[in-house]
């Protein structure tokens, strides 16, 4: 069975690093994601990660805080995490750069989109920490932001959740899963697996989207071998 993509960017939540504890990391968890890396490196799949910062800190959820001040918290949140992914993998051997938004020289690369795609050619990991380097943007809109910019044949959306619903399947055990969606009805049903403004960006670059569960172990393989897991969008 052949990977059905070249280039992917995988984006994983912040608070599914936390795994069972919501907040902080869990490292069993981070060691499940980088032994599936490793696997799609070692196919030849080249991989870049966007990874959120919610298990530390949530800009839009601040109350009275200004909200710019907020997000660039959050974008910080998701470099400590960006490290500590980076630091999982290169412990069982996967080379990775971790390459930042705003700068900060001493622990990471700053993005230059053409470094990016170097590293991707010569099978090294890229992290791409520290959002869009924008407030206001999340971290699904980064995703959708860097496939665009480096190419990727998709994004694979690694959730708590294990595809995409009508509405919470936590609190509503009526809620519809969906197998297959387009961008469009993503946008006119309104629904919350990703802001408007990353479906949208996705739906205008014909990026399509692979949503899933992370706590199943192999979800990530399956997904670039194409098995019907999850939500696909496109």
């Amino acid at each position: 069975m052949e990977p059905q993509y070249k280039r992917v960017v995988l984006k994983i939540s912040g608070e599914a690093l936390a795994g069972e504890s919501k907040f902080g990391l869990n490292e069993d968890m981070l060691s499940m994601i980088a032994k599936q890396v490793k696997a799609l490196n070692e196919l030849g799949v080249q991989v870049a990660v966007v990874v959120g910062g919610g298990n530390f800190w949530r800009g839009r959820t601040s109350k009275s805080m200004d909200r710019a001040t907020a997000d660039y918290m959050g974008m910080l949140a998701t470099v400590i995490n960006s490290l500590a992914l980076q630091d999982a993998f290169e412990a069982i051997g996967v080379p990775t750069r971790v390459q930042t938004a705003i700068e900060m020289k001493e622990v990471a690369e700053p993005y230059i989109r053409r470094r990016a795609m170097a590293h991707l050619s010569k099978n090294v990991v890229v992290i791409f920490a520290a959002g869009t380097g924008n407030p206001f943007f999340s971290t699904d809109t980064t995703a959708a932001l860097r496939a665009a910019e480096i190419e990727a044949d998709i994004i694979l959306l690694a959730k708590k959740v294990d595809a995409v619903y009508s509405d919470d399947p936590v609190t509503n055990p009526g809620a519809i899963r969906y197998s297959e969606l387009t961008h469009k009805e993503v946008l006119e049903k309104g629904l919350k697996i990703m802001d408007s403004t990353a479906a949208s960006l996705c739906m205008d670059n014909n990026i399509p989207i692979h949503v899933f569960g992370l706590s199943e172990p192999n979800n990530v393989l399956k997904a670039v071998y194409g098995e019907k897991i999850g939500t696909i969008i496109k």
